[in-house]
């Protein structure tokens, strides 16, 4: 779907960058994250961008680091391998940096909201685990998201894991076994929740019920594209 005329990026000056639509993740040419939703791409150079890397400010601040300026980076600054606070995944690619902290931001988790509505529920961006998560049972560092009940809670880091097997598994031809235990894992994740709670009352039921719907709405965000629409595309893509 064409949206505007393009525009122009230093990384790809030769051709104009456009605004498209995707329901089909996609590998940044930018920050080398997955993205899906809306892109900027050159067809003929099968050339993307997340749109938080095609425009990004010079710099930011984020509620997080209070006394932290990040500047925009094309690549990784110094010798040594960075690794994003956000999600703990390796800084490949475009980046946040704040010299004065030496702390790294992914463009996209540097936009990841603060609180996500799927229309029933709220899911909060935390810097710190309180309790659990419920994917690896660990309070490890990274940003997660938590429910409003505050009874789930979730790594970035974590769902960006299940993403990436979840995407291998349908992208990449992996082992049929190993599909179906992938697919396994996100409803897995309620069940897990009840246990911890020990009982089945209606207040930890409902929490339960959006465990799904959790992974589907943070991933989506953590994509670049924190929309119900793609969240309907995500769980698409997730359950298969």
């Amino acid at each position: 779907m064409k949206i505007d005329e393009g525009i122009s990026n230093p990384i790809h000056p030769h051709h104009k960058l456009k605004l498209e639509y995707t329901e089909i993740p996609f590998n940044c040419d930018g920050c080398k994250e997955a993205g899906i939703g809306l892109k900027y791409s050159c067809r003929r150079c099968e050339f993307d961008l997340h749109k938080a890397c095609a425009m990004p400010p010079p710099t930011i601040t984020h509620p997080f680091y209070k006394k932290c300026e990040f500047q925009f980076n094309y690549r990784p600054p110094g010798q040594h391998m960075r690794i994003c606070d956000a999600c703990r995944n390796d800084v490949l690619g475009f980046v946040y940096h704040c010299k004065r902290c030496d702390f790294d931001l992914h463009p996209c988790c540097a936009n990841l909201p603060q609180v996500l509505d799927d229309g029933e529920h709220n899911l909060y961006l935390c810097f710190k685990l309180s309790s659990s998560c419920h994917h690896c049972g660990g309070k490890g560092p990274g940003w997660s998201y938590r429910s409003q009940c505050k009874s789930y809670n979730l790594h970035v880091a974590c769902v960006k894991e299940l993403l990436v097997e979840s995407w291998q598994a349908m992208y990449l031809n992996a082992d049929k076994n190993r599909i179906r235990e992938i697919q396994t894992r996100i409803p897995s994740l309620s069940r897990k929740l009840r246990n911890h709670h020990g009982g089945r009352g209606g207040k930890v039921m409902k929490c339960c019920q959006m465990a799904g719907g959790a992974v589907r709405l943070i991933v989506s965000a953590i994509l670049g594209d924190p929309t119900a629409i793609i969240g309907a595309a995500v769980a698409g893509f997730m359950s298969k």
